[in-house]
């Protein structure tokens, strides 16, 4: 179970100083007293509002149940596009996993009376944009021609180390064991667009699109620039982070491939990423 623990330095809201402590959207703050996942001073919250003091201890217990208030982006009659938090897996491998995104969405699928079908997916410590289609023809019909219809994938980062310029990287990225991802002689073209934002002197923001989504692209791409992302220990960060790499899929625009509608989708950027290079 995964356990925040807040310490209260002035008094406030309880609802207010959960949405400004950490970088959970108030929908999903009013989910946690809900499911009785909120205690001061190691009593359970069971009323609203309630204010807390200077001094107080706010400990957030998750995954009691399984949450299904999750941020949706857009939904219409075919597709449900919504935002995974970091530490979250897009679904399992195993039977052992219980609380995955894909899991809280069929939930709230379930409810409303229709079924859902993962149309891409992020890794496990990323956050962002997730597709979800409303039946297996119509993610068919975006998985076969994802990089045809993607017209941008575009994501926010902090990095390693100064970043002196922008860049563009373009080779080949070969999965070893399917497990490790490094660039070789054989394998995937993958094409990686950075640009920077601001940096300090210990990390860089990026603001990254991609042309390829290849598996662990923007991630082996920092890594082998000399920039690993930070908390990403796969691929050479040494710097320990709150169960998150610091990567979060901000913006994806894409194509209807039946109706050319264009879709363009977007989700606010966890305000932790913004405040390690401030």
């Amino acid at each position: 179970m995964k356990k925040i623990i807040l310490n209260v330095n002035s008094d406030s809201d309880i609802l207010e100083y959960i949405i400004n402590n950490t970088d959970y959207k108030k929908n999903k703050v009013k989910s946690f007293f809900k499911y009785k996942e909120v205690l001061v001073n190691d009593k359970v919250v069971n009323k609203l509002p309630l204010l807390v003091h200077k001094g107080d201890i706010i400990s957030i217990e998750l995954n009691k149940k399984i949450d299904t208030i999750f941020n949706i982006i857009y939904e219409d009659n075919e597709i449900l596009v919504v935002e995974k938090e970091a530490g979250l897996l897009t679904i399992g491998t195993s039977n052992k996993e219980v609380n995955t995104l894909y899991r809280q969405v069929r939930e709230y699928a379930k409810k409303c009376n229709f079924q859902v079908f993962i149309v891409n997916r992020l890794d496990k410590e990323t956050s962002g944009i997730v597709m979800f289609a409303k039946s297996e023809r119509i993610k068919m019909n975006y998985q076969n021609n994802w990089n045809e219809l993607v017209t941008k994938r575009n994501y926010i980062a902090v990095v390693e180390g100064k970043v002196l310029k922008d860049g563009r990287i373009d080779n080949l990225l070969f999965e070893e064991a399917n497990t490790f991802v490094h660039s070789s002689k054989i394998g995937k073209r993958a094409i990686t667009n950075y640009h920077v934002i601001k940096s300090n002197n210990k990390y860089t923001l990026l603001d990254i699109s991609i042309e390829t989504g290849r598996k662990n692209q923007i991630r082996v791409h920092m890594q082998e620039l000399g920039h690993p992302i930070v908390g990403d220990k796969k691929y050479g960060s040494k710097i320990n982070s709150k169960n998150r790499m610091y990567l979060h899929c901000y913006e994806l625009e894409i194509k209807n491939p039946l109706s050319n509608k264009i879709y363009n989708f977007k989700c606010e950027c966890p305000k932790s990423i913004y405040e390690l290079v401030e």
